[in-house]
Parts: C-alpha cells; structure tokens; sequence
C-alpha cells in the first residue's frame, strides 16, 4: 500500500441516477457544494460532470462547468479538480438503420470534447482510451485511436495532466502506446474502470493483471461500480492503487441506505486506515501525480 493514498469523488456523473436518490447533485450549486463536502470528509481530489438544470441529463455546456468551478475556488476548500472530457462520444445506432441518426447520440470528435478544458484548465481531465459496447441495447462509447491522438496532443499543450480512463485491457495497450509515442507526459495518471458492462468486469485477479501491465512510473487508481465500490477501495489500495468513490459511480453506504458523496468518502478514509493506511492531502496528491 502506499504511504498516501488519494481519494478521488466522482460526484455525479452522467447517468441516469438523478431519479433514483435525492443525493444526486444537478445544479451548479449542487455540485459543488457536493466537492467541498467530499474534499471536507478527505478526497484529494473531485471528478466533476456537469448536468443540464432542466432536464438532469448530462451536459457539455461550458458555462456550467465553468460556474461549478468557480463555486469551488469561491469556497476556499483546497481540492484537485479533475473535469471529465469524455462527453460527447455516445453512439446509438437504429438496428434498421445504423446510419439513421438516433435520440441519445451524441458525438463529437476529439477537440470538440475539450473546450472546457482548454478554459478553465483545471489540474486533471480524463481521457477515455477506447471504444466500448455500453451496456445492453444498441449504445456504444467511441474514443478511436485518431480522436484519442488528437485529444491527447491538445491536453498536452494545454499543460493539463490527463487521466487515462481504462475500461478494457485493449485501452491499456493503446494507452501505452501514446506514452511511448509521446503524447502522455510522465508520470502517467491511469483510472483502471472495472464492472462497466461490457468492459472489464469487477474481477480482483483481473485487476491484478491489469497492474502488472501498467508501465514503470505510472501512478493509478482503480474503481468498480454499485455494490462493490466500497469493497474495491480495499482492493485497489491494497495492490498500491490509489481510489474513486462517489455517486457517479454507486448510489448506496449499505443495502437500502442511500448515500452522500461525503459519506462515501468518509467510508473510504476508514477502510484506508483500517488495512494500516493514510489518506493523501491535495498537496501530497499534487506531488505523486506531478501536478503544476
């Protein structure tokens, strides 16, 4: 285990769980009084999506970025932030027509994915580092190894530490093969995505194998979904992982208990030091990570 491990909370996300718990931040306002509320009980660092105010759906629109961010600087509350630049890839294709465009898509290509993080220039933004069968039905997640190459020259230039989102063993490879290639300044930062149907499932041994396909020097973090998020922070910092918890990613404390992302991340910092660990403070992640 490390000596500081870093707690990340994904607040949000953008999936459709705004129904399902009262939890859930929506708003600007919402969101980020939900990241000072993480980086109060401990996170490092918060994973921020932004949602339309309307609808709940999510959203590219930069001014709400823009707005959340701001809020969070306003606080005082020193945290990480770390703005997602994976919307806009979804794609989903009509059976009789997979040409036909269909409610739901909605694609852009790589740059198109970055105008808020060419703005506001926040520490970490992720980079989803392949293509992926999402869930059941006809939906696909599209990151092809041009748009990828594209988004990663624009995030080095930019001076932004990029997050390699990694749902499948075949993304690692890709990965790799950027930083080999130049395109990922080092330290890499890796997030190992696990239990997203249908990437690589919440499998430990497969977890472990996926660690030992990382390239010397990287740093990571892991994450599973739903029931076996809590679980997985044992898991992934045991292997010398650091850790995501959040409301992204899973709803609940316990079975029929919803949660808060501060009470997530509460539960976290406990499980870390109950197998002998500690958590890091922003500093101390701004160090590992090789933040400027």
């Amino acid at each position: 285990m490390k000596d500081r491990v870093i707690i990340t909370c994904a607040l949000t996300g953008a999936g459709d769980t705004v129904g399902k718990s009262e939890h859930v931040p929506v708003t600007p306002e919402q969101i980020a009084a939900s990241a000072v509320e993480a980086a109060n009980a401990g996170a490092a660092v918060v994973h921020i999506h932004v949602r339309d105010v309307e609808t709940g759906q999510g959203s590219r629109d930069v001014a709400l970025y823009r707005e959340v961010v701001a809020r969070i600087k306003d606080s005082g509350v020193d945290v990480v932030i770390n703005l997602t630049a994976g919307m806009g890839g979804d794609l989903v294709i009509d059976q009789e027509d997979p040409l036909k465009p269909v409610d739901g898509t909605d694609l852009v290509n790589g740059l198109q994915r970055l105008p808020h993080v060419e703005e506001l220039l926040p520490d970490i933004c992720t980079l989803d580092c392949g293509s992926l069968n999402f869930g059941e039905g006809s939906q696909l997640y599209v990151s092809t190894p041009d748009m990828l190459r594209a988004g990663a020259q624009r995030i080095l230039e930019l001076g932004v530490k990029p997050e390699l989102e990694i749902f499948d063993t075949g993304q690692l490879w890709f990965a790799t093969k950027m930083i080999d290639e130049g395109l990922i300044a080092k330290p890499p930062l890796f997030q190992l995505c696990m239990g997203i149907p249908y990437g690589a499932p919440a499998n430990p041994e497969l977890l472990q194998t996926m660690v030992h396909m990382l390239p010397d020097g990287a740093q990571w973090a892991s994450f599973a979904i739903g029931r076996d998020q809590l679980k997985w922070v044992a898991h992934s910092a045991l292997l010398g992982g650091h850790v995501r918890v959040g409301l992204e990613d899973n709803l609940y404390l316990s079975k029929g208990v919803k949660a808060t992302n501060g009470q997530l991340v509460e539960r976290a910092v406990k499980i870390i030091e109950d197998l002998g660990g500690t958590t890091a403070s922003p500093d101390e992640a701004r160090v590992q990570l090789g933040l400027k």
